[in-house]
């Protein structure tokens, strides 16, 4: 069974849900049926990225496919000018490191009532965008992933280095709440 866009979705989602998520709550909070969460699930328990047994993201793993292969498994796919919401290097936590020159548009997620004109930035699944507005730490990991996919070098190293210092920490935290 080959791993799913929407299963890094879903995987990054119960990393900001942490404990206390059912199926159901997952398929609202991420705008998919709770037949699609329970089958990404059993994608990313058999690409070793989720721990049935504790119902958590292995990070370590999540982690090394985010950094190293989701630009050649899902690589970003640019489209026209369109309104959208910010993302990559335009939205945070990364706009504040890169100044986009005047004439050129940053990429956006395609949407009507988006907030910014841009380059239409297919996003990783077609609910991230909706998911991400509900939940701004969701979206901050979308927007640090969608720089790895279609940034430049500098761009892709600074959203390596961030998404590494969040998911290190996380995983320390709970590696903390396991000994008490």
């Amino acid at each position: 069974m080959s791993l799913k866009s929407q299963d890094i979705l879903v995987l990054l989602k119960l990393f900001t849900a942490g404990k206390g998520w059912t199926f159901r709550s997952l398929a609202g909070e991420l705008f998919m049926s709770t037949s699609e969460i329970h089958q990404a699930l059993k994608r990313a328990q058999e690409s070793d990225l989720f721990d049935t047994r504790r119902q958590v993201p292995k990070l370590r793993n999540l982690e090394e496919f985010l950094l190293h292969g989701i630009r050649y498994v899902f690589p970003a796919k640019r489209g026209a000018l369109v309104r959208g919401f910010p993302t990559s290097y335009a939205a945070a936590p990364l706009d504040k490191f890169f100044a986009e020159p005047e004439q050129t548009y940053p990429p956006v997620w395609p949407d009507a009532t988006g907030t910014v004109r841009g380059y239409a930035l297919e996003p990783l699944y077609r609910s991230a965008p909706q998911a991400a507005i509900a939940d701004p730490k969701l979206y901050e990991l979308l927007v640090l992933i969608d720089a790895i996919r279609d940034g430049r070098a500098r761009e892709r190293s600074l959203a390596c280095e961030i998404l590494h210092e969040r998911l290190s920490s996380n995983e320390q935290t709970a590696a903390t709440h396991r000994a008490h």
